[in-house]
């Protein structure tokens, strides 16, 4: 018997044939996150340099209510902790807790993208709109950036409640469905850093 057939760790890496579709899925959609921040990070640069160009228009400190916000952001926290809830559900084979931790989730999100669709049409109805200035322009676009990304969260959620019931946890949906949660986790870091840099330092600046 060869020295590899007795230890396949032996076995050099490059020699070990393609790697489980597993970790080629999860490799992708990390690559797929990081191009995402490199967006948002682009977006938060725009923000940055916006600030000051109201155009006689309001500024930050005009338009942040945080108390509406921290409700925004309580709602997005804690639907990152039902998808939680519906990770470990997957892994134990739950499928009765793993569609209530999804619809907590989605009714959560949904909760969280109404708020900032009114904070939007209550600023575009005192005419704050994007076309103001540029700091509003700036505002609309990573505000508004986000939240089309929670939008499609949401389908991405139900979609995967539905295969999930109509298929069961077959592997492949795993993986989708793990993939669902990257992301929307990654939408919460996104979402403290806008928290942060839009409306804490807006409304203390």
């Amino acid at each position: 018997m060869s020295a590899h057939a007795a230890d396949p760790n032996a076995i050099p890496i490059s020699e070990r044939g393609p790697a489980p579709k597993e970790i080629v899925v999860a490799y992708g959609f990390w690559i797929f996150l990081l191009s995402d921040f490199v967006l948002f990070t682009g977006f938060f640069a725009a923000f940055a340099v916006s600030v000051p160009a109201t155009a006689g228009g309001p500024g930050p400190r005009d338009i942040v209510e945080l108390p509406l916000v921290a409700t925004e952001t309580a709602l997005l926290l804690l639907s990152t902790f039902a998808c939680g809830l519906a990770g470990v559900a997957m892994a134990v084979k739950r499928p009765g807790l793993f569609q209530l931790a999804m619809a907590a989730t989605a009714l959560l999100g949904a909760g969280f993208l109404a708020i900032e669709v009114g904070e939007f049409a209550h600023l575009i109805g005192q005419g704050n709109g994007p076309q103001r200035s540029a700091f509003l322009s700036s505002f609309f676009a990573l505000v508004g950036c986000h939240g089309v990304h929670v939008t499609l969260g949401l389908v991405w959620l139900t979609t995967m409640m539905a295969q999930v019931r109509t298929k069961g946890f077959r592997a492949d949906i795993r993986r989708r469905t793990a993939c669902f949660m990257l992301f929307w986790h990654a939408l919460d870091i996104v979402w403290v850093g806008i928290f942060t840099l839009v409306y804490l330092f807006g409304a203390y600046a």
